[in-house]
């Protein structure tokens, strides 16, 4: 008999897992077609803007939801304010401006790489949560999990080792490796900010009693000052010039909707299903996005690329299954301890 909320007879941990499975594949290669797809490209930090806000008014209306349950169906609107910008808000602030910075160099990465190479090399973000959480939280990694690490290390090197070809060989060469290089370097970014974000994301919420969607209520609303500071740094002569909509298609729209989606499909995620198969759903994501590159993209599988990838497939699913038997209650004894033991 099965236990917990279910959709259609089936378990909610395995409905959000292939819901994360589908979102993780698509949203990259949403993502990298908005960017080809019209011969005038939008302006990203608009995108990451209304990201935010399709998040906060989704996550405001699900944080009222519960809050109203609560109160027997009848909505307390005061509540619902003292709860979003009450008490410790302020704290959301540091993660908000780190996710809203990531958000943005995503865009930046997937204009520079194809989308199977950043799909497989945006994985180092479980290196960089790791590191983040050994020196902000004092997290003890196992020998497995650093295996893993170095395993997603030398996976991600092997994936960024160029497919020669005579046409990069003839010309453009040079361009496209420094292209590449930059590419690389926004993921790395990218990912840091990720562990950064994620790690004092996660210590906020164990020292707090606020649910998560509260929390993810604060994380958008704090995220949409610095998103819209984005725009006006980035691109605020092209928006006073052409409009905030400028370039976009339903393509754009489509990448907006995947990245808002993002967050909320993973606060279901963390909630009901564990990291095994968490890991073997982004394992999933990244075999399905390289699979789709070949078709939308013309994207060449070379065996140095396939190494790579089925190392960093290992270290994903390794990784989450080590840190879910490392939370796993301990099993009980089966001998009564001797009163010597205890010394």
């Amino acid at each position: 008999m099965s236990s917990g909320p279910q959709v259609l007879g089936v378990p909610l941990k395995y409905v959000s897992l292939v819901v994360l499975t589908v979102q993780n594949s698509l949203l990259v290669l949403i993502m990298r077609y908005s960017r080809i797809v019209n011969d005038t490209p939008y302006f990203t930090s608009t995108a990451v803007l209304l990201s935010e806000l399709v998040k906060f008014v989704v996550c405001l209306y699900l944080s009222a939801s519960a809050t109203a349950a609560e109160g027997g169906g009848r909505l307390d609107v005061a509540r619902v304010r003292e709860e979003v910008l009450g008490g410790d808000s302020w704290k959301m602030l540091i993660p908000a401006a780190l996710y809203t910075v990531q958000n943005n160099l995503q865009y930046v990465s997937v204009s520079l790489l194809d989308a199977a190479t950043f799909q497989v090399t945006y994985q180092l973000k479980i290196l960089t949560t790791a590191l983040c959480a050994v020196v902000l939280l004092g997290t003890r990694l196992n020998r497995m999990r650093w295996i893993s690490l170095v395993a997603l290390t030398v996976g991600v090197i092997l994936v960024q080792k160029p497919a020669s070809s005579p046409a990069a060989a003839a010309d453009g060469a040079q361009a496209a490796r420094s292209t590449q290089l930059l590419g690389l370097l926004t993921v790395f970014v990218a990912c840091v900010l990720s562990g950064l974000a994620g790690v004092y994301f996660e210590k906020v919420l164990k020292g707090s009693r606020k649910s998560v969607w509260t929390r993810n209520v604060q994380l958008s609303l704090f995220s949409m000052g610095p998103a819209l500071f984005g725009v006006f740094v980035m691109d605020g002569s092209g928006v006073r010039a052409n409009g905030f909509f400028y370039g976009y298609t339903v393509w754009t729209a489509a990448a907006i909707a995947c990245q808002a989606g993002g967050g909320l499909i993973v606060a279901v995620v963390v909630k009901y299903a564990d990291n095994i198969l968490k890991g073997f759903a982004t394992s999933i994501s990244i075999i399905l996005s390289c699979l789709a590159s070949v078709w939308l993209f013309d994207f060449h599988i070379t065996p140095i690329f396939l190494a790579g990838t089925a190392l960093v497939l290992y270290a994903t699913y390794t990784y989450g299954k080590e840190e879910t038997a490392q939370k796993a209650p301990s099993p009980l004894p089966t001998t009564a301890a001797r009163p010597e033991d205890s010394d």
